[in-house]
């Protein structure tokens, strides 16, 4: 293929592959600023990656979930940081996609979102509730056309920088905790006052800060349907599986990079096996597994869209709990393995070898919806759910 050839190949591996380019030029200094990856978002709204969940009906190109993992994957060999923003605003997106379509104004704010490229953020979390996005303290105020809110947001990851952020809260002033609506609030229609500093280990880009959020916008942005069923039936499998397609790609650039420390000790060696080759199966053999896990999950959510039942089902939740529970934790070891094949280049900065920010950005994924969390919920389902045991159910 020539240079020109590749320069307009508008697939969507070639697209998302320009941006891990751009991506990887600025990652380490992402990392080192604790900054938001804004050339990499850049080069998402050129080539377009932001509306490509949207359907075409929209304006957009009807990704699947399968396709957007993929993106995921490429980028975050790059930059995790930038594929975890990228990751998050899709994960919103699908909301917007799976829940949006019986409301005019979420309709045209896909054509709008699609047109104009724009970056979605979410504050699900808040002060009080740990956590817990299944429960709020605060509550959406109706007064007659308008809708009034104010939320103590522990974190809303790249909130500053988004152009409209999602935000759940209790119904109504008197709803249950448990009783939530999902709202859209658009740029100019909220404040944003910064409690919280993101000054963090791995994924500094994402620049998760705090913020105690104050929004007014017209009532027709709050979602039609209720929050439980949006995060059931979109939001767990989205962000289970969209994260999973993140860290693995974090695991396989770390063997990447291994890979090439063993080969260039190989024509050292004259012959003989350098010291790493046989972890370095062993961590081949772990990504293997993290991916076969990625796309089992991708395989099970892609059946269970065509049935709502099923989606809402503990079964298909379980599933999509583990998914995340063994990418989450399988990446760390695939990445130990790697540092221990490059040793000291490995462990220091600035080498071809370097897996520090991949070591760090990849411990946050025990944490992002805590590990210990998901157990509980499963243990508890576990008590009424039968698993299905069959190879091919």
């Amino acid at each position: 293929m020539s240079l020109a050839a590749v320069a307009t190949d508008m697939s969507l591996g070639a697209r998302a592959h320009r941006v891990a380019m751009v991506a990887a030029e600025f990652a380490d200094r992402v990392d080192q600023e604790g900054r938001f990856p804004r050339e990499a978002v850049e080069a998402m709204k050129v080539e377009r990656l932001l509306g490509i969940q949207i359907p075409s009906a929209f304006g957009g190109e009807g990704a699947t979930t399968q396709e957007i993992a993929e993106v995921c994957s490429i980028l975050s060999q790059a930059c995790a940081a930038s594929a975890m923003v990228f990751a998050m605003h899709q994960i919103k997106v699908s909301s917007l996609v799976e829940h949006g379509t019986e409301s005019a104004w979420h309709k045209d704010f896909m054509r709008e979102l699609a047109a104009r490229q724009l970056l979605v953020a979410s504050a699900t979390t808040e002060a009080g509730i740990g956590g817990n996005m299944r429960n709020s303290i605060c509550a959406i105020e109706i007064d007659g056309d308008i809708c009034r809110l104010t939320k103590d947001a522990t974190v809303i990851s790249y909130g500053a920088y988004a152009d409209a952020i999602m935000v759940t809260s209790r119904s109504h002033e008197k709803a249950a905790s448990g009783d939530q609506v999902m709202t859209v609030f658009r740029k100019g229609q909220y404040t944003l006052q910064k409690t919280v500093d993101w000054d963090t280990l791995g994924m500094r880009g994402t620049c998760s800060d705090g913020f105690l959020f104050k929004g007014e916008a017209p009532a027709v942005q709050v979602f039609p349907k209720p929050f439980a069923e949006i995060a059931a039936q979109s939001m767990l499998a989205t962000s289970h599986l969209l994260w999973s397609a993140v860290w693995y790609g974090i695991a396989a650039d770390a063997v990447l990079r291994a890979q090439a420390f063993v080969r260039a000790a190989a024509r050292k060696a004259n012959g003989a096996q350098p010291p790493g080759a046989v972890r370095l199966a062993e961590a081949s053999n772990l990504l293997q597994l993290l991916k076969a896990n990625i796309l089992s999950g991708l395989k099970v959510y892609a059946d269970a869209k065509a049935d709502p039942d099923q989606l809402s089902s503990m079964a298909f939740s379980i599933a999509m709990n583990n998914v995340k529970l063994a990418s989450s934790e399988t990446i760390l070891t695939i990445i130990n393995q790697a540092m221990i094949i490059c040793g000291i280049m490995g462990y220091k900065n600035g080498t071809p070898y370097s897996l520090g920010r991949h070591l760090r950005d990849a411990h946050s994924a025990q944490l992002m919806i805590s590990n210990d969390r998901i157990l509980g919920n499963t243990s508890t389902m576990l008590l009424v759910q039968k698993p299905d045991t069959s190879l091919l159910g």
